[in-house]
């Protein structure tokens, strides 16, 4: 059976896939119309999904792997599916790993570079933080995405944006000793650990209940105050600067965070955060993109198309 990266301009084809996302629309006429986020184990592509009736849509369940009757076509220089019939399937006959991406890191690699991170601490306190916040997250750090769609959206995402900030920020902190490298390697291993409780799950787009009423800066900030309290250092300037340090880390207050960087460490965990995140943002526009061709617009790069150069 055919996968997305496999797929040609024209072709008329079933394909099975994994249904990410789903969002209703019309056309001008007021004709219904599906946007639906599709994916298996070597990508992403959009489809449409013109005219749809009510017995369509009850065919698309987000989460669902389904088979895809469409026509692949090519709009912005990137290949659509103007989709025709969607059907699902019984879940529990397939096998779910061929329609899942994941990190390009295994799971037994991110865990030995976690901790090599962990072992390189001189202050005994933000590893005592760090450790216990990571134990209250387990296994989920190394399964959950990153974010659910924007960047690293894919199983193992968040230890893989975790630890790519983490090589930058070695660099940095050997760059401007001015820095405590042990608050910044702290403050990057744990200031995300909040998306394992703010996105739905490993597979489905959608966040948690929770996630949408409270986000994952606040969860992250509750579970700090929990774990500086069990371990005893809930007086101590480390766990206070530990927390300034998750509650600060989007840099400014209309990206989220509830209070602006206020120490050096904090500003450089902002931007780092941002650098890996639109970076990986752009490698997976552009892995759609022939040379010599521009990406479509990305909305989290501030709606700005990119160009692919030709020599790559």
């Amino acid at each position: 059976m055919s996968d997305i990266k496999s797929l040609k301009e024209k072709e008329k084809l079933t394909i099975r896939l994994m249904i990410k996302g789903c969002t209703k629309g019309a056309t001008t006429k007021g004709s219904p119309y599906l946007n639906l986020a599709l994916q298996d184990s070597t990508g992403t592509i959009d489809g449409k999904f013109w005219d749809v009736k009510p017995e369509d849509e009850a065919e698309v369940h987000v989460g669902h792997i389904e088979d895809i009757q469409c026509e692949v076509l090519e709009y912005n220089h990137a290949l659509q599916l103007r989709v025709n019939k969607v059907t699902d399937l019984i879940q529990e006959e397939l096998d779910i790993s061929q329609y899942v991406m994941t990190s390009h890191m295994s799971e037994t690699e991110a865990k030995d570079r976690i901790q090599k991170l962990l072992d390189m601490f001189q202050n005994q306190n933000y590893r005592i933080l760090t450790e216990a916040m990571l134990a209250k997250v387990n296994e989920k750090f190394y399964q959950y995405p990153a974010a659910s769609k924007i960047h690293h959206g894919y199983m193992g995402g968040l230890a893989e944006h975790t630890l790519g900030m983490a090589a930058v920020a070695e660099n940095i902190a050997s760059l401007y000793p001015q820095l405590n490298r042990d608050l910044l390697i702290a403050g990057v291993l744990i200031h995300d650990l909040g998306k394992t409780a703010e996105l739905g799950g490993l597979i489905q787009s959608e966040y948690s209940e929770e996630g949408k009423l409270t986000g994952h800066i606040s969860i992250g900030h509750a579970w700090l105050v929990e774990v500086a309290d069990e371990k005893g250092l809930s007086d101590t300037e480390e766990a206070l600067l530990l927390r300034h340090m998750v509650l600060s880390h989007h840099g400014k207050l209309e990206y989220g965070s509830p209070i602006a960087p206020e120490i050096p460490e904090a500003e450089v965990l902002s931007l780092i955060d941002n650098l890996d995140a639109r970076l990986n943002t752009l490698k997976s526009a552009l892995a759609g993109v022939k040379p010599g061709q521009w990406t479509q617009r990305i909305f989290a790069l501030e709606n700005r198309q990119f160009y692919k150069p030709k020599e790559n």
